[in-house]
């Protein structure tokens, strides 16, 4: 299959471009497009086949459910069997937004778009792009993650790119997103809201509008049997294709076992890749740096380590954005052996389950604790 590849200002949209997007998608097809989380791999959520399709070029499971976007309130009870009146006061305070809410839905949603569930998820994006694109491909667009399954979400075009060449009809370049999480879900179909995936959206502020609300104990399961209500819930995701390893504790020690860890693979022949803070990152460099310059770049440090900052520890929507790239980042560089220090302990510590939360699926949960 031969994917065309265009480029889309946000706040410059090309109606025409757009309008061709869109009847790929009602024509059966899929086409990849930007959102303020991740890039979305989008199709009709109204058609079973598009489904298939979806999971098919994603090599994704079929019984991880889809994620229905919209353009506009209204078209919400087109989908869904009853809106909940959480709902509306979820939708007022986060929609447009990463916020993704679980209702039952109407028997015009295909199971084979929701997994096999009753329920469906459901999101409107802030992205201009993204719902010029759903409005033209007619309302509904279920779309996850427009990756391999497994691999990290891609928030740039390169990424889904490189991935999906090939396996779908078009990619839409609208630049980086700047968020860089996928969507909170929330589940308003049991008594009690229950947050199924942490995001940008925190429990805290959800906490402020809504009387009550739990988090799913099965967020920090390693595995688990029971089949999975949204997406990220059971299977591993956002996994680089080196080992990673989360080394949690004090700060300074934190550093100081990474940079042994390092030094013993290096001395092995893998290629190392580190994960830091600002706090942290020149200790690293200083640490590792190398003093043959027959095996090292301009600089001093060792052709097979590669050392990356997230950022600076309390400003966690940097990390956010940034945890994505550097595993992909890491994958470019054929990074073998990955250690990450964890994020758990930022001045707000809003973002910190979320990041963890993807941090720890792409470790597959090893964690060294100090």
């Amino acid at each position: 299959m031969d994917t065309e590849i265009i480029k889309i200002d946000e706040e410059n949209i090309d109606i025409g471009l757009i309008n061709k997007a869109g009847q790929i998608i009602r024509a059966g097809g899929l086409v990849a497009f930007p959102t303020e989380t991740v890039y979305g791999l989008g199709g009709d959520a109204l058609n079973p086949d598009s489904g298939r399709k979806i999971y098919a070029a994603k090599g994704r499971p079929s019984d991880n459910p889809l994620i229905i976007h919209i353009a506009r309130w209204e078209a919400l009870k087109e989908i869904v069997d009853y809106i909940p009146p959480a709902a509306k006061v979820l939708a007022d305070r986060f929609w447009p937004g990463p916020m993704t809410i679980i209702m039952k839905k109407s028997d015009k949603v295909p199971l084979e778009i929701t997994g096999g569930l009753d329920t469906v998820a459901v999101r409107l994006p802030v992205n201009k792009t993204a719902r010029a694109l759903i409005e033209a491909a007619g309302g509904y667009v279920a779309a996850p993650s427009a990756n391999l399954s497994g691999r990290p979400s891609p928030t740039s075009a390169k990424y889904v790119i490189e991935d999906m060449q090939g396996r779908i009809d078009m990619i839409i370049d609208g630049g980086e997103s700047n968020i860089g999480l996928e969507s909170t879900i929330v589940d308003l179909t049991e008594e009690t809201p229950m947050i199924l995936r942490p995001g940008f959206i925190t429990e805290k502020q959800l906490n402020e509008i809504l009387e009550e609300v739990k988090t799913d104990p099965a967020i920090s399961e390693k595995d688990s049997t029971k089949a999975p209500k949204a997406p990220g819930m059971k299977y591993r995701h956002y996994a680089p294709k080196g080992s990673l390893t989360i080394i949690s504790g004090g700060r300074v020690q934190v550093a100081d076992y990474i940079v042994r860890k390092a030094v013993e693979n290096i001395e092995l022949g893998k290629r190392v890749g580190i994960i830091g803070t600002e706090e942290n990152i020149e200790k690293y460099r200083v640490a590792l740096s190398a003093t043959d310059a027959k095996t090292s770049r301009a600089g001093g440090m060792p052709l097979n380590i590669s050392i990356k900052s997230a950022g600076f520890r309390d400003d966690e929507e940097q990390i956010a954005r940034s945890l994505y790239n550097i595993l992909r980042e890491f994958d470019d560089e054929g990074i073998e052996i990955i250690f990450s220090e964890d994020f758990k302990d930022g001045k707000s510590g809003e973002l910190g389950e979320a990041i963890m939360n993807r941090l720890l699926k792409a470790a597959g949960h090893q964690v060294i604790n100090l």
